[in-house]
């Protein structure tokens, strides 16, 4: 090739390269009613409202450093001062997106520099130790999927509540750490050790008492979420998990592991996260969280329309596998098994589908779940016989029916629970 013939290729390519651009730059600016917004990535991309009408038309925006969602997929967490709720309703299978995980805080959520972290175990150990989270890393790794779930996770008081206010205080992640039991052999866990205390790094100082057996069973120290690292409001640079156990035992931003022969009696496990029961009594240190299933689709705010459709949900507990998720389309009188979608994991959300065809009439639609142990979700009159009306507002599971009115409306059926 001469110099002539390799000038003209230079000058093809610089030309492309400006048409490219240009032409990418056209496609989302060539008319002014096509607006633009900015992704929580940076990225620009078309608005929802000023979608070109034949999309073949036009070039797309360019690959970003970050996927976003559509602009028409809106789904959020529902907040307060100390929690945020996962739309339930708007998720499809069993994993939760990582942005859209509950939260629920007792301090805010601590920034801390994953260079500087340390998580130190020491007490009833033969050789206390600091691990960094380097240190963590290069421990053989595990993953298991499982769910996490507010052990206050159960609201009611109007008919116009969707599943994420009524119980949206759990989501499933794929988590990703090393085993508990694993650092126990590291530091030499003495035998008579029956607890240990777990501390996190939030303003609040997060404390629990957990036993030892727990350690070597199934906990881990995940320091991943979902095949990234964890989330800052789900524990970065590291959480304690314990599978199955009701989400406050499961200390976030953990940094100081103490072995001990008894309870240690925290603030988080006396004062609070302990329930009445009848006569008198308070229960505690009841860590793992029973069987419990919702209907996600239909449920307030659907509008129905007569005939067949699929019942969707989830069902999970805390003691092991779902074995059998009940349907009743007549407000309690018959039950029909739904199909469970395959994974069905251990402590684990697991996704159901029921085929109905609703004939237009008022009705009442519930679930109940069936674990392994044999276990079956109670409905909440039956949690007050158990426990007395005066029954504390945690670890309540009832069976959750919504009610299909005959013009289609979805909504949440109430149940008187206290006087007071």
């Amino acid at each position: 090739m001469n110099e002539a013939e390799k000038e003209k290729e230079r000058d093809s390519g610089s030309l492309n390269k400006k048409l490219n651009r240009r032409s990418l730059i056209a496609a989302v600016a060539a008319t002014s009613a096509f607006a633009l917004v900015k992704s929580v990535s940076g990225q620009i991309i078309p608005a929802a409202d000023s979608v070109i009408d034949d999309p073949t038309k036009k070039p797309g925006p360019a690959p970003a450093v970050l996927g976003t969602r559509s602009s028409f997929e809106k789904p959020v967490k529902k907040p307060s001062d100390t929690s945020s709720r996962t739309p339930l309703q708007d998720l499809y299978g069993i994993i939760t997106p990582s942005d859209l995980h509950f939260e629920r805080h007792h301090g805010g959520v601590p920034v801390i520099d994953p260079h500087k972290y340390e998580l130190l175990i020491h007490g009833m150990v033969d050789k206390p130790m600091i691990f960094s989270l380097k240190d963590l890393k290069r421990f053989p790794a595990v993953s298991r999927i499982a769910f996490i779930e507010c052990s206050g996770n159960f609201r009611t008081g109007k008919e116009t509540m969707t599943p994420q206010e009524i119980c949206g205080l759990t989501s499933q992640s794929e988590w990703t750490g090393v085993l508990l039991s694993t650092l126990f052999r590291e530091v030499g866990v003495k035998p008579k050790a029956d607890w240990f205390l777990a501390e996190g790094s939030d303003a609040a100082v997060m404390t629990r008492s957990i036993p030892v057996s727990k350690g070597w069973n199934d906990a881990m120290i995940a320091y991943a979420q979902n095949g990234e690292a964890i989330r800052p409001e789900q524990g970065y640079p590291a959480r304690l998990f314990l599978p199955g156990w009701e989400g406050n035992t499961n200390v976030k931003w953990i940094r100081r592991i103490e072995l001990s022969d008894q309870p240690f009696m925290t603030r988080e496990e006396t004062s609070r996260y302990t329930e009445e029961i009848k006569d008198g009594k308070i229960r505690q240190f009841s860590f793992d969280m029973d069987a419990r299933s919702i209907i996600t689709y239909p449920a307030y705010p659907v509008q129905l329309e007569r005939g067949w459709m699929e019942i969707r949900g989830i069902a999970w507990s805390g003691r092991g596998k779902i074995e059998t998720v009940e349907i009743s389309t007549d407000g309690g009188k018959k039950w029909k098994a739904a199909i469970l979608q395959e994974p069905v994991l251990d402590k684990a959300h697991t996704y159901f589908r029921y085929l109905w065809k609703w004939d237009g009439n008022e009705t009442e639609i519930l679930s109940r779940a069936i674990d392994d142990t044999g276990y079956t979700q109670p409905a909440l009159k039956q949690l007050i016989e158990a426990r007395g009306a005066d029954m504390g507002g945690y670890h309540l599971n009832p069976t959750t029916a919504w009610i299909i009115k005959t013009d289609g409306r979805v909504l949440f059926r109430q149940e008187k629970w206290r006087d007071k």
